[in-house]
């Protein structure tokens, strides 16, 4: 297992190298001028000068070595410094990955609204779980009941009505007319005592219950499906035969073969977290990484948006392997030595 790990691990390293490379050539590519929103009034001189402060005067290749180097190596030194408190090197004229908008380091801003999408996004994806390996497994063992045909339904719905819809309508029902819940979330707020969570737990209802609603609808008939592959195979009849108890076929034997697909739908969904829920936060006002990238690609901020899509492109390569492994741990017949 360690030696396919490293495997695994050394062979991501050209792989994600390669996409920082398709990633930076793209958006470089890309129709996009950081001096395109100010004012007529400035002159092409200006302009040349913001753009050569910026470093757009440079040649694709020493932009992109210098953001491999600011992404892969400045930015590492700088978290272990605030971590350990050490210095290592010159600190202060270290190169950062710097927005052009707001000039301030982009892995700041990117850890300054992650918590926010954590709580939000996060917290939706763990109660969608929750809510829909039960459902499925029950759906599947009372296959055509009333309680499968109710989940079918409500699932079909979650998953086709977009989350925009049921966001609005979250809110005229909460908000506009029971008057129960805020509509807008409080990125400001902070827990400090029973109150002030009582006000959190509020304002994260809304946007919970919409993303947990559609990561619910699409993961129970998945979760329904892999359940059904199993329950009519040789080695579920044989274990009834023997006298095992159902409950114990169910949820051990038919259960944990079943969760081998499931595992990797999961797996893959958990990048979408630190993606940010783009619309969700919109209409809610979570100022979470979602609505961050809206406003780098609106503002043409093409540091802060090549930064959140690399990021998003490493956790998918690193959840991939995550689901790899624990297939091995679900299931005893795969060996990766």
């Amino acid at each position: 297992m360690i030696r396919y790990i490293t495997r695994r691990l050394l062979f991501a390293v050209p792989t994600l190298l390669a996409i920082s490379f398709v990633l930076f050539a793209l958006l470089d590519l890309a129709p996009s001028d950081p001096t395109g929103q100010l004012p007529l009034t400035i002159g092409p001189e200006v302009r040349a000068q913001i753009r050569e402060s910026l470093g757009l005067d440079q040649p694709f290749a020493v932009r992109y070595v210098k953001w491999l180097e600011q992404f892969f190596v400045n930015e590492p030194l700088n978290v272990v410094e605030k971590i350990t408190g050490l210095e290592i090197g010159d600190s202060s004229g270290r190169l950062r990955v710097r927005s052009w908008a707001t000039r301030s380091p982009v892995v700041d801003l990117i850890v300054e609204r992650l918590p926010q999408t954590l709580w939000v996004v996060g917290l939706s994806y763990v109660v969608g779980i929750l809510i829909a390996l039960p459902i499925g497994v029950f759906s599947a063992y009372k296959q055509y009941s009333w309680f499968d045909q109710i989940g079918a339904f409500v699932s079909m719905v979650g998953f086709s009505v977009p989350t925009f819809f049921t966001g609005l309508l979250a809110i005229l029902l909460f908000s506009v007319t029971l008057n129960w819940l805020p509509s807008i979330y409080d990125t400001t707020h902070e827990v400090t005592d029973l109150g002030s969570l009582w006000t959190q737990l509020k304002q994260l209802f809304m946007p919970v219950l919409v993303l947990a609603f559609y990561n619910a609808a699409q993961l129970s008939r998945f979760m329904r499906s892999a359940m059904l592959d199993n329950l009519n195979l040789d080695y579920v009849r044989t274990a009834r035969a023997k006298g095992v108890r159902e409950r114990a076929v169910l949820l051990v034997h038919v259960l944990r073969n079943s969760m081998i697909p499931v595992v990797t739908m999961i797996a893959l969904g958990v990048p979408t977290i630190f993606g940010g829920a783009i619309i969700t936060e919109q209409i809610f006002r979570v100022n979470g990484l979602g609505q961050l990238l809206i406003v780098a690609i609106q503002g043409a901020d093409i540091p802060l948006v090549q930064t959140l899509t690399f990021i998003f492109a490493v956790l998918i390569v690193l959840f991939n392997l995550v689901a790899d492994v624990l297939y091995g741990l679900l299931d005893p017949r795969i060996r990766y030595d």
